[in-house]
């Protein structure tokens, strides 16, 4: 199934307009093929197959790429330093400026690239300076096997954007191909990661962005459909923000011909923002690459909507012959007034889908864009970075209801243009915001500020860490092309296609070696048999793994025959990341459970992926379909629809970096260092909570009967405290309390003396409301009495003076009324 989905969609794009084929089923699909396909390209090779901008066999690009790079990396390391001797400058003397190594004795002819051949000695001198390799590579004695793979894996695209350049024909886009060019080659001469610097700033570029934009409108125009439609109209939304994800923008020389009259000043900013964030990312993984839909915004969107719509209508019109049935009402008609719609919010003065505070009506409805992170995830895995064939099957493909017709109000629901303050239909809509609920903005603001997928997942070189997901490193290798996944399967009634028929005896061999206890005729005959698929796992070319399936959709269960990964590529989440592909290819054919029989060493695996040995499907619905093995134990597994499996773990690292920062934040707002309390070590056995510095503004309130012991007027208090220690200053004995006592007239006090205090400090903790009890103000006026004669003797003036005035204080004290007389 995927095989034929595999040899159709192509992730390449035409020129000048865009990306060529718009929304059509793989050429040549078998029956039961899961229906539309947004595919990512598909138009005239105008600028050449090599090239990042151009089409046609674009897609084989990217695994070209890193299958050279994986031959590259596992080849003997002089041949590695070789390699990158010839972009390394020479460390001889310091007067030798050759910037790169050159073979003495080059081809007459450019031979074909073969990492097998022989390898140049590291005395071979430079044909430029006459230094030996070793001089060029001297800096690389001591990198490690890590480092050299990265450093390689630039150097193979440089190569490649050195090819760009030369065939490319564009101007502005022939730049930035030499700009990444020089950047990739300085990288490398200087053994730091690539950073694209200048005036084109760092994403995202502008707010809110195409992503958010396009939630919001299906937010705002049809928020008040019944489930069933809504959905049908985030499928529309899906597959047009993974379209754009995939569109090539034309070349602002182009956009000029056709346009001459606009300003095409801020296209050709964002045209090469797009070449250098976007799509040469693409195929250079040195470069962090970016979703166009989640770093531009509606200035991008305006100047391309109006092409990218016409060809898109086109290509669909062209192509609705080869739609599968079910399919055909989806894209020819509901996508066309889908886009018109859209048209309006984009193109409108006033539209509140781009205001960055827009809110949904309900918090119910948020299953297409960033209302939540999960939701997010979605939209991010629908719109995947990878350029294989099967993830663009799997994330552009949807069901509209499981009989797969359209309900039958959404056509009238897509011409219905409901305005902003015009009331929401639907009971599920009543529903008021839950409290508590966190403000969209405010997970917006927390989102933007840890964009860094280094906040987010932690550095890549950590992702076999205890503490990461099992699925983390083979996520990643599939982002950079390294693996891929295929659903594959043989058919009777089509003719055999020869990559498929090498897979699948890959994945015979695979199940045999490593399920010896099987017989190799049964797994021969299950593998081959055209009601059984595979989900096949490919790397550089070969089998490596697969899950051998049959599906039952009339019981509502598929059955896992055959599941395994070769021996010296376990242990690096592979099994994990099938298995979470699986699911989420049988969520999108509404099969939402699996049955499986394990044997003593799988039942860990299975219940690692989600299954258990309690059965969710009534026996009389698989009894006499699924296999019976002995000494085998039933296990299956429910899967949820809402689930992206495959950005699960994911979805919850980012969920839990969002929390924590907005921790952070809380913590910030209410973190406010109070003097500590000392009024303990004077004499005061207990203080009532509520005179604890800091202990109001946390929200707590004292109960009634210790009210009942403070003037209930802050103010009376504040002018009661005011007035006694103002009387307390006038006193003819309160001379020596007035100032904190220094150091040259008492050496040596601060090391007797912990808790400081005096009558000025006192005053400005009046003036600045910090005794909101009587019981603070009277330890803190008691401290300056116990303080003086600790340190000094008896018959001292200064012990006299405090005796005298602790009378004083609590004659007052008394007046007041604070204590009892």
């Amino acid at each position: 199934m995927a095989a034929a989905m595999s040899e159709g969609a192509i992730a390449g794009g035409g020129r000048a307009g865009g990306g060529g084929s718009a929304v059509g089923s793989a050429a040549g699909a078998p029956q039961g093929s899961p229906g539309v396909t947004v595919s990512a390209g598909g138009g005239a090779a105008a600028r050449g197959a090599d090239s990042p901008a151009g089409g046609g066999g674009a897609a084989a690009v990217p695994l070209r790429i890193a299958a050279k790079k994986g031959q590259l990396r596992s080849a003997p390391r002089a041949k590695k330093l070789e390699k990158l001797g010839v972009y390394s400058a020479c460390k001889a003397d310091e007067t030798c400026k050759c910037n790169g190594w050159k073979n003495p004795n080059p081809p007459t002819t450019p031979p074909r690239v073969d990492l097998q051949q022989t390898v140049v000695s590291l005395t071979e001198p430079c044909r430029s300076c006459s230094h030996s390799l070793a001089s060029h590579v001297s800096h690389l004695e001591n990198v490690s096997e890590e480092e050299m793979s990265r450093l390689l894996g630039i150097v193979l695209d440089v190569e490649y954007l050195f090819t760009c350049v030369h065939k490319e024909e564009d101007a502005d886009t022939k730049q930035v191909y030499f700009y990444l060019f020089k950047l990739l080659r300085k990288c490398i001469l200087q053994m730091v990661k690539p950073v694209v610097d200048g005036s084109l700033q760092s994403p995202p570029f502008e707010k809110p962005s195409i992503e958010q934009g396009v939630n919001n409108f299906v937010q705002y125009k049809f928020s008040h459909l019944p489930t069933k439609e809504r959905q049908t109209i985030i499928e529309l939304a899906k597959m047009f923000l993974n379209r754009i994800n995939y569109w090539h923008l034309e070349t602002p020389s182009h956009r000029r011909l056709r346009s001459p009259n606009e300003d095409n000043a801020d296209y050709k900013v964002n045209y090469t923002r797009w070449l250098c964030y976007c799509n040469v990312p693409q195929f250079c993984d040195s470069l962090q690459r970016y979703e166009t839909t989640q770093v531009f915004g509606r200035t991008l969107l305006r100047s391309v909507f109006t092409v990218m719509r016409r060809q898109l209508l086109e290509q669909a019109r062209q192509e609705k012959d080869k739609l599968p049935p079910e399919k055909r009402t989806l894209i020819l008609t509901h996508f066309p007034k889908f886009l018109s719609m859209l048209e309006e919010e984009v193109y409108s003065l006033n539209s509140p889908i781009w205001d960055e505070d827009f809110m949904s009506s309900s918090s119910r409805n948020n299953e297409l864009g960033i209302q939540t992170v999960i939701s997010t995830q979605i939209i991010s895995r629908s719109c995947a970075t990878t350029a294989s064939p099967a993830s663009l099957e799997q994330s552009s493909t949807g069901s509209l209801s499981p009989s797969g017709k359209p309900t039958s109000g959404l056509e009238a629901n897509l011409g219905d243009k409901r305005k902003l303050n015009e009331p929401i239909a639907g009971e599920e809509y009543k529903k008021p915001r839950v409290v508590g609920d966190i403000p969209l903005e405010l997970i917006n603001e927390v989102m933007s500020t840890i964009t860094d997928p280094a906040a987010m997942l932690g550095p890549e070189t950590s992702f076999l860490s205890a503490i990461s997901a099992r699925d983390e490193a083979a996520r990643l290798e599939e982002r950079r092309g390294v693996i891929e996944f295929h659903v594959v399967g043989n058919s009777l009634n089509q003719k055999p296609n020869k990559k498929i028929m090498i897979w699948l005896v890959g994945l015979q061999n695979v199940f045999s070696h490593q399920l010896p206890r099987m017989p190799k005729e049964y797994i021969t005959r299950l593998v081959f048999d055209p009601k059984h698929k595979t989900l096949a796992l490919i790397k550089d070319g070969r089998v490596i793994g697969g899950i051998c399936f049959r599906m039952f959709p009339s019981q509502g269960f598929t059955e896992i025959v055959f599941c395994a990964v070769t021996s010296n590529e376990q242990v690096k989440g592979y099994g994990t990341h099938l298995m979470n592909h699986l699911k989420e290819y049988h969520i999108k054919h509404n099969i939402l459970n699996f049955l499986t029989y394990a044997d003593e060493y799988a039942i860990g695996y299975f219940k690692k992926q989600g299954f258990s040995k309690d059965i969710k499907v009534p026996k009389a619905r698989y009894v006499g379909y699924i296999k019976d093995y002995e000494g085998a134990t039933l296990m299956g597994c429910e899967l949820n629809p809402r689930i992206p499996y495959t950005e699960f773990s994911v979805i919850i690292k980012k969920q839990k970096e969002i929390i924590k920062k907005m921790i952070e934040r809380k913590q910030a707002q209410i973190r406010k260092v109070y003097p500590g309390l000392s009024c303990f070590k004077e004499g005061v056995r207990q203080i009532p909570i509520e005179s604890i510095p800091g202990i109001r503004e946390t929200g707590w309130k004292p109960s009634i009967k210790e009210r009942s012991k403070e003037p209930k007027d802050p103010e009376q208090l504040y002018n009661t405290l005011k007035n006694i220690l103002q009387q307390v200053k006038s006193h003819q004995s309160a001379w020596p309390f007035m100032e904190p006592v220094k150091k040259t007239e008492a050496p040596g006090y601060y090391e007797v003396i912990r808790f400081p205090m005096d009558l000025k400090t006192m005053s400005e903790r009046v003036k600045n409301r910090y005794y909101v009890t009587k019981k603070l103000f009277m330890a803190d006026l008691q401290r300056i009495f116990t303080n003086c004669r600790e340190y000094n003797p008896p018959e001292s003036e200064y012990f006299k003076c405090a005796n005298i005035m602790e009378k004083f204080f609590y004659t007052k004290i008394k007046e007041a009324g604070l204590i009892d007389k």
